[in-house]
């Protein structure tokens, strides 16, 4: 496909998709069918060529990334060999694309991003890096969860988020969209029965990770984007060839439990069945009692330093 095949209205917004679970990923395919079949969008894809899962805001800095065009009906879409982040930086280059996208919408993943998560995720980088260039950002997730979920519960969640899609449109139009923050949306496992749109803050919630030393790759099964193990991991036949060197250590990641907050977090309200819409910026400021810690402990410290260096 060539950048021009696809016919654009210039009376209708241009939403560009990326994501982290790769191009072919079926959360990513789900939106872009529901934004097309909507009809009131001029739809772009730019999504990694595989999956970049937790790879957070990482960047190709030194060498070339390589772009391929990809069939996706209604769409003009392209597979890129780096990030996330990538993705939306070149996106919304006009390298690539004629014009600047209105929206740029980064998901559909597999599995939420609330919480510390959110540091984590390559799908909220996505819609990160559209903010830090003044482009009006979403990230989408879909809680996953392995046997209850299905892949028809990516266009579920897709058509439950278009009213929130459609009503950011209107007010990028209008030119009253805050410019000061993009919106982490994450969706229910039973998205049938979701209790409707909640605005919640992030939390604290997070995956609690260690490691176990290992002989190969294969050992322990293998961890999936969304945080958990497939124990009958489908990359054995791989064992020999990732086996350690004789003089090598080998350790791999394994999930130990979990932190859970309550209250109206993203990942608490997320389990009580609500679509969670968390402003998110740029910064991290530390809590208000840190930066009071601090502000009293600094001058201590350099009254010390200077009093034992005379």
């Amino acid at each position: 496909m060539e950048k021009n095949d696809v016919l654009f209205l210039a009376d209708q917004p241009t939403v560009m998709v990326t994501n982290d679970d790769g191009i072919d990923a079926p959360g990513l395919r789900a939106l872009v069918h529901v934004l097309v079949s909507f009809n009131r969008f001029n739809v772009l894809v730019c999504a990694p060529d595989s999956e970049k899962s937790a790879v957070s805001h990482s960047i190709t800095w030194r060498s070339a990334v390589s772009v391929k065009p990809v069939e996706i009906s209604g769409a003009t879409a392209f597979a890129v060999s780096g990030t996330p982040a990538d993705c939306t930086s070149l996106g919304i280059s006009k390298a690539l694309f004629p014009s600047v996208p209105d929206l740029v919408i980064s998901g559909i993943n597999m599995g939420s991003n609330c919480g510390y998560h959110v540091v984590y995720s390559g799908t909220v980088a996505g819609a990160r890096e559209a903010f830090f260039n003044g482009v009006p950002s979403v990230s989408i997730s879909y809680d996953w969860a392995g046997g209850r979920s299905n892949v028809n519960d990516f266009r579920l969640a897709a058509e439950a988020c278009l009213p929130i899609i459609s009503a950011i449109l209107v007010e990028i139009k209008k030119k009253t969209y805050p410019q000061n923050c993009f919106l982490n949306i994450d969706v229910p496992t039973n998205v049938v029965c979701h209790k409707g749109y909640q605005q919640t803050k992030q939390g604290k919630s997070i995956v609690k990770m260690g490691w176990r030393q290992v002989t190969s790759d294969a050992q322990g099964g293998k961890m999936l984007s969304t945080m958990t193990m497939e124990m009958n991991s489908s990359s054995n036949f791989e064992s020999d060839a990732l086996s350690a060197p004789h003089d090598h250590l080998m350790f791999k990641r394994q999930v130990r439990g979990s932190y859970v907050e309550d209250g109206d977090t993203d990942y608490s309200s997320l389990q009580r069945g609500y679509i969670t819409i968390t402003p998110l910026g740029a910064l991290s400021h530390a809590e208000l009692d840190a930066q009071a810690y601090f502000k009293e402990w600094l001058p201590g410290v350099t009254e010390r330093y200077f009093s034992s260096a005379l």
